[in-house]
């Protein structure tokens, strides 16, 4: 069951609020054939979703819905953090522990939390607050914590970064621990409604699956070349283009068995999500 009415993508963001005026390094959600919508923090970003999947759930519409995080840690985190090598026990452990409004987050005090569960230094690094937090290191000087530094799919993915540091340009660890907490809220918001890809079959109306714009960065560089801002283009563009993958073809890159690190949707699909998004017509999307 993979056929999907609407298709939606999130770029998500671990700071702060981002201001009344659109900007880069924001929250920015677009749905295939809609403009793309500016959150400026995660409690307005958090509403948006709901509101999107109760109206596709009211008009009985399937919702592909992704977002640019990893939904898992390295295997074996899991187990030593909860006991169990189950993905959503630690989203519940992070949803429980995360301190979040508009203005502030506890991301880094929680990843100094984290490293205290495990022996050595590490291993979760940067800290970009100005007080310096005790076993969260500002550079990468950890040693003997004993966990991998990246996923299966980060090391088949070329320029991913770790889940671990959780700040610096391009880094996404500070997405993850602010964003797993709202997807932990979403789920038991619609019991029994949202299947999360890998881990659950997609036998749900809504399933959320974990993207990576990056995956199509040529064609997104083209639309920035005509001044669009990048998160907006990159959510709009892959939208689109997963929006009109052949039903097949989506049906084969869901086909991932991952059930604790997870996965990226279309990674090893590279070159078809390129092809469907070049195709597209970039002046209706934007």
């Amino acid at each position: 069951m993979t056929g999907f009415d609407r298709v939606a993508m999130v770029d998500w963001s671990g700071g702060n609020d981002t201001g009344p005026r659109p900007r880069k390094d924001a929250i920015w959600m677009a749905e295939a054939g809609k403009t793309p919508v500016y959150l400026r923090n995660r409690v307005r970003a958090e509403q948006a979703l709901s509101d999107l999947i109760a109206d596709a759930l009211e008009n009985g519409q399937r919702l592909f819905l992704g977002f640019d995080f990893p939904f898992g840690y390295p295997a074996g985190f899991a187990r030593a953090l909860t006991g169990r090598a189950d993905p959503f026990a630690v989203w519940r452990f992070l949803a429980e522990r995360l301190d979040d409004t508009p203005d502030r987050n506890s991301r880094f005090h929680l990843g100094a939390e984290l490293n205290r569960r495990f022996p050595g230094i590490g291993p979760f690094w940067f800290n970009a607050l100005r007080e310096d937090i005790p076993d969260l290191p500002r550079k990468d000087i950890r040693a003997g914590h004993g966990m991998a530094e990246r996923r299966a799919c980060e090391q088949a993915a070329k320029g991913a970064f770790s889940c671990w540091q959780l700040g610096g340009a391009g880094a996404v660890g500070g997405q993850v621990l602010t964003g797993l907490p709202v997807l932990h809220r979403l789920r038991h918001r619609f019991p029994e409604q949202i299947a999360v890809w890998p881990f659950e079959p997609l036998t749900r109306p809504v399933a959320v699956v974990e993207v990576w714009p990056s995956l199509i960065n040529d064609v997104v560089r083209q639309v920035q070349d005509a001044g669009v801002i990048r998160d907006a283009a990159q959510v709009a563009l892959l939208a689109a283009a997963i929006a009109a993958l052949p039903p097949a073809v989506l049906a084969t890159m869901l086909d991932v068995q991952s059930p604790e690190e997870g996965w990226i949707f279309g990674l090893g699909h590279e070159d078809t999500l390129r092809a469907t998004a070049a195709e597209l017509d970039k002046s209706a999307l934007l």
